[in-house]
């Protein structure tokens, strides 16, 4: 298989580029979410594509004014690692964005897999 490299500015930009065709009402809710790109997961691994770094929407209670953002997390290293072409990887960063998204509104991976996102 290829290895398709991309560095972290055109990355990030394929990352911007899904985000924007994400529906309005799945994107429009997230109050307080960051999106950010890093290399790799703090343990060095590719076993992981993306986290949700944060307190959930079923979760938040009191949630708020003056909290720090929280974050949604796609690493780069991983996503390439696993997809063979450029089309594969926006697939890969679409469905992981969707994946974390969820978990910003309290749907777990049990469920996503249920719905077909796991």
């Amino acid at each position: 298989m290829a290895e398709l490299d991309l560095d972290a500015e055109a990355f990030e930009k394929l990352v911007v580029d899904e985000l924007d065709l994400l529906p309005d009402d799945m994107v429009d809710g997230l109050d307080n979410v960051v999106f950010v790109v890093e290399d790799r997961p703090e343990d060095g691994s590719l076993d992981l594509l993306g986290l949700y770094d944060g307190v959930n929407l079923t979760e938040r209670g009191q949630y708020g004014f003056g909290e720090l953002p929280d974050r949604i997390i796609l690493y780069r290293e991983p996503l390439l690692d696993v997809s063979a072409d450029l089309e594969e990887l926006k697939d890969q960063i679409h469905v992981t964005l969707v994946h974390e998204i969820a978990h910003f509104y309290g749907i777990d991976d049990d469920e996503l897999h249920r719905l077909g996102w796991g």
